[in-house]
């Protein structure tokens, strides 16, 4: 497997399953990383957002990351999200992650703490440079307060050769443009938001970090094909359905949202980790207001 190809396709930030005492569910773990690469995913992104990274412990975290690569068994490569509240934790859980087999990183900033590019970079480059993994950035300003703007992409990635890749989550999708003027196919751009999907392919991008491809995973694969070969004409019609399931990855609970689908489709239970709780009321009815009627017209693929 060349370096290139790990970033290339769709590539699930897979949910971590919890029981219903709270443990981490690792016999479903293992199970829907295999359906999912079943289905035509490419790789595997755990320890992301959507993974509930933030409420995990650090054993927790190698535990994800071993069970995967254990799962998996070479089928597809494991590319854990490293983010810690502190840069010596990131660091450590690079190593560790180096260690059990991964084959790449997606490199976060810190939890909670954000200031300048002076203190953001250097948590990133010692993050990248802990191992010689390839490494892709994750810019997710709305979520974690820190803005990778495209120059300070490319200072990094002109400074190690291992940053192959961006994840842009920023929901601008003139990024894309503003990273490709700077460093054209040096990197390998990736959509990190489900609704911007067709628009990032568009715009140059060759892989998707997706959400709602927990729960459909085969319809993921099919829009992402689509978009790649024969531009927006062809993925419209599959993008119209699956859009209004694609904008739960976009706001506050998209945890929650997300594994709702999941346990209505069958791929997975509600189970989230506090503070987060099971949507309920208005918001709950909007949803499965979604939910329903995408089950009900879901598309052959």
């Amino acid at each position: 497997m060349s370096n290139a190809s790990i970033w290339r396709g769709v590539i699930p930030a897979i949910t971590t399953p919890f029981t219903a005492d709270g443990q981490v569910d690792h016999a479903f773990l293992g199970k829907h990383a295999n359906q999912l690469i079943d289905a035509g995913c490419t790789g595997i992104v755990p320890l992301g957002s959507l993974g509930e990274a933030a409420t995990l412990s650090f054993e927790e975290k190698v535990e994800i990351i071993r069970t995967l690569v254990k799962a998996l068994n070479g089928r597809a490569p494991v590319i854990p999200g490293i983010a810690a509240l502190s840069t010596a934790e990131a660091v450590r859980l690079a190593k560790e992650a180096k260690a059990l087999g991964c084959s790449g990183l997606m490199v976060l900033p810190p939890y909670v703490y954000s200031t300048d590019w002076r203190e953001m970079g250097a948590h990133l480059r010692a993050v990248i440079a802990a191992t010689d993994l390839p490494c892709m950035l994750y810019n997710n300003p709305v979520a974690y307060k820190t803005d990778f703007a495209p120059e300070q992409i490319a200072e990094l990635a002109h400074e190690f050769p291992n940053v192959q890749a961006v994840k842009e989550s920023s929901g601008d999708v003139r990024r894309f443009a503003g990273i490709r003027a700077l460093l054209g196919d040096r990197v390998e751009l990736l959509v990190g938001m489900d609704d911007a999907i067709v628009e990032g392919v568009a715009m140059g991008a060759r892989g998707w970090i997706a959400g709602l491809v927990n729960a459909y995973p085969k319809e993921s694969v099919k829009l992402f094909e689509l978009a790649r070969d024969g531009g927006a004409d062809a993925a419209l019609e599959l993008y119209r359905w699956f859009l209004p399931l694609l904008r739960l990855d976009t706001v506050p609970t998209f945890v929650q949202l997300i594994k709702l689908v999941q346990a209505k489709v069958g791929m997975g239970s509600e189970q989230v980790r506090a503070p987060r709780l099971a949507v309920a009321g208005a918001e709950r009815e909007a949803a499965l207001r979604v939910i329903d009627h995408a089950i009900a017209h879901a598309p052959k693929v």
